[in-house]
């Protein structure tokens, strides 16, 4: 009996708008999200948060804190989730074994963790591409042939280990650790050393416990096809939309007024108690953010959702993109605008920054090109194809 051979990757006529629409979306939040750890020399706040904050940037704050941090990542690891599943519904369709399946995401996980490994080493220490690629490699069978209740006790665990694990960062950050950053550092080399460690303590292993949860809720939903078709599914994503950026919201605004100092001083019991809540809220406002730009897709193509989706399908590349412009102008081996300009600066940057990846997505869109990244990963993950 004869195998069928793997289709490779997914071509863009055949992608389902909502995923990548909301992929999209999630870079900006990730620009948001990403730009402000790259400011340094400014104090020790609170998630990386300079501890000097004027009016302006104190308002910034407090609405990232509650829509952004911790929110856009959760919202990434449930649409990877969702790609597992997408990539292995293709593929049992064409009648390949559960095994080549399990196979290929295994395969795919180890050239993430080596795309996030020169992600993280040369550009940004908090590489996420590298923990997603690590999940995949360590989840896979659970994730291509583990039964529902394996993924929705997956989910639960890892709720509970990453809302246990973010406790750790309400604890106050001593100054000389704050800026003991390789941000901070001037010399390309010692900055280069800086961010090895980095990466391996921070942006891979720990991120990788942090979102193995979300992942696992995304290949849940991906077998319910909820973004592929959300007119079927309207009722259930306007419910968890509303309820999840509600909760989002009100569970990160305690950690959130400390971070922003708006509100009370509070004592380190609250902050770490604040942490845990923001976390827990940050899961709840991923799948919310991934209901809501589902819904947007109902409402028709229009130039801006045609702009998120060729951005989204090319959003590995549009998210390194994003890391190679910061990092032309923040850290101190570079231009150094990390140590002289504020969080709401930064999120102008930050926006700017995405706007000008969205519009290359654009024009890479309507030549009919694949992103440098994206053809990277198919290359190493499927081999050359004519």
């Amino acid at each position: 009996m004869t195998t069928a051979a793997d289709p490779g990757a997914t071509p863009t006529t055949e992608r389902a708008p909502a995923p990548d629409l909301a992929r999209g979306g999630m870079l900006l939040l990730i620009a948001l999200a990403n730009v402000h750890t790259y400011l340094y020399a400014q104090g020790a706040g609170v998630r990386s948060y300079p501890g000097d904050l004027d009016g302006p940037d104190r308002v910034v704050v407090l609405v990232q804190m509650l829509l952004v941090d911790g929110r856009a990542y959760p919202l990434f690891a449930l649409l990877f989730g969702y790609g597992v599943t997408q990539l292995a519904w293709r593929r049992a369709a064409l009648g390949l074994p559960a095994q080549a399946v399990i196979g290929l995401v295994r395969r795919r996980g180890l050239v993430m963790i080596g795309i996030g490994f020169a992600h993280g080493v040369l550009l940004f220490s908090g590489d996420i591409v590298g923990a997603y690629g690590l999940v995949a490699v360590a989840l896979a069978t659970a994730l291509v042939t583990g039964s529902d209740r394996t993924l929705l006790v997956t989910t639960g665990a890892g709720i509970v280990v990453g809302g246990l694990l973010s406790l750790l960062s309400g604890l106050p950050i001593p100054e000389e650790v704050a800026d003991a950053r390789s941000v901070a550092v001037p010399d390309v080399l010692g900055a280069l050393a800086f961010r090895g460690i980095e990466w391996v303590l921070n942006g891979l292993l720990v991120q990788a416990v942090a979102v193995v949860g979300m992942v696992a809720l995304g290949a849940w939903a991906g077998r319910r096809r909820l973004l592929d078709d959300p007119a079927a599914h309207r009722v259930l994503l306007t419910r968890v939309a509303v309820a999840g950026v509600a909760l989002a919201v009100l569970l990160g605004l305690p950690f959130a007024l400390a971070a922003s100092g708006l509100g009370p001083e509070q004592g380190v019991g609250l902050q770490v108690a604040g942490a845990g809540l923001h976390t827990v809220g940050g899961f709840a406002g991923g799948a919310g953010l991934a209901a809501a730009f589902g819904l947007l897709t109902l409402r028709g193509s229009g130039p801006v959702s045609a702009a998120l989706v060729a951005c989204g399908r090319r959003s590995l590349s549009c998210y390194l993109a994003q890391s190679v412009a910061f990092v032309a102008l923040l850290p101190a081996w570079t231009l150094g605008l990390g140590a002289r300009i504020g969080v709401a600066e930064a999120a102008l940057v930050a926006v700017g920054v995405w706007l000008v990846v969205l519009l290359v997505a654009v024009a890479s869109e309507r030549a009919g090109l694949r992103g440098p990244a994206e053809t990277l990963l198919q290359r190493l993950v499927y081999g050359a194809r004519r």
